[in-house]
């Protein structure tokens, strides 16, 4: 349950990233208020995990989730540049947390 409450963090995280970039500044009402519900889930679902997880690894990882999941929304739905070098750093982040899962209990 741990692993699950740690995903949906990760994921309402990117859903806070992707809505703050909506929100210009704050100045638009429904992104702002998206964000802020958001963040509070994602930190919700964070310290759920942390019940049972360390705190290394479900920081490392609720981090990485957003971080790539960030970048990749950025790419599809914003039109950023998907270049090699971007790429190639997103694919190390994404195996750094694929290693941290398989090295921690839980």
């Amino acid at each position: 349950m741990a692993w699950i409450s740690l995903v949906i963090a990760g994921v309402l995280e990117v859903v806070w990233a992707y809505a703050m970039k909506q929100s210009d500044g704050f100045t638009r009402l429904w992104p702002t208020a998206i964000m802020a519900v958001s963040m509070a889930g994602s930190v919700g679902f964070l310290a759920l995990a942390m019940r049972t997880l360390p705190l290394g690894t479900a920081y490392t990882i609720w981090t990485g989730i957003g971080a790539v999941g960030a970048f990749l929304v950025g790419i599809a739905v914003l039109g950023e540049q998907a270049s090699a070098s971007r790429i190639l750093a997103a694919g190390l982040i994404g195996s750094g947390l694929v290693l941290m899962k398989l090295s921690s209990p839980g």
